[in-house]
């Protein structure tokens, strides 16, 4: 029952940033969460993928074991998107302050959700 706590709580901390938390962040700190050159068409567009990714982990939380494919593509979206982000952060100056931004909280959200993930149901023998 801990680790199912535990899940809801992940669930629902990251739901409430990516659909309320994305967006303000790329605003206050942009060295952190906006890549440079700006562009709000490309800043739009991903806040509300992630917005309504944070909808879902949202509605997630109620019965995580019926949710188990969008929690793992949540964990696994995250861990390639926090990679992408770390090798362009260390290739180009200008984008180093994402390796204390967004790259690190994707990481741990991907990798916390990949861990806490419900386990497959097992089918009746």
């Amino acid at each position: 029952m801990r680790r199912e706590q535990l899940l809801r709580a992940v669930l629902t901390i990251f739901g409430i940033v990516a659909v309320v938390g994305v967006y303000p962040l790329m605003h206050l700190w942009p060295a952190g969460w906006r890549w440079h050159p700006y562009h709000p068409a490309y800043e739009h567009m991903i806040v509300a993928v992630y917005a309504t990714l944070g909808v879902f982990l949202l509605r997630a939380t109620r019965r995580p074991q019926q949710h188990r494919s969008l929690i793992l593509f949540a964990g696994w979206s995250s861990v390639v998107h926090a990679g992408v982000m770390l090798v362009h952060a260390t290739r180009t100056a200008g984008e180093r302050g994402h390796l204390v931004g967004d790259v690190p909280i994707l990481l741990l959200a991907g990798v916390l959700l990949l861990v806490l993930a419900p386990r497959p149901e097992r089918p009746d023998v």
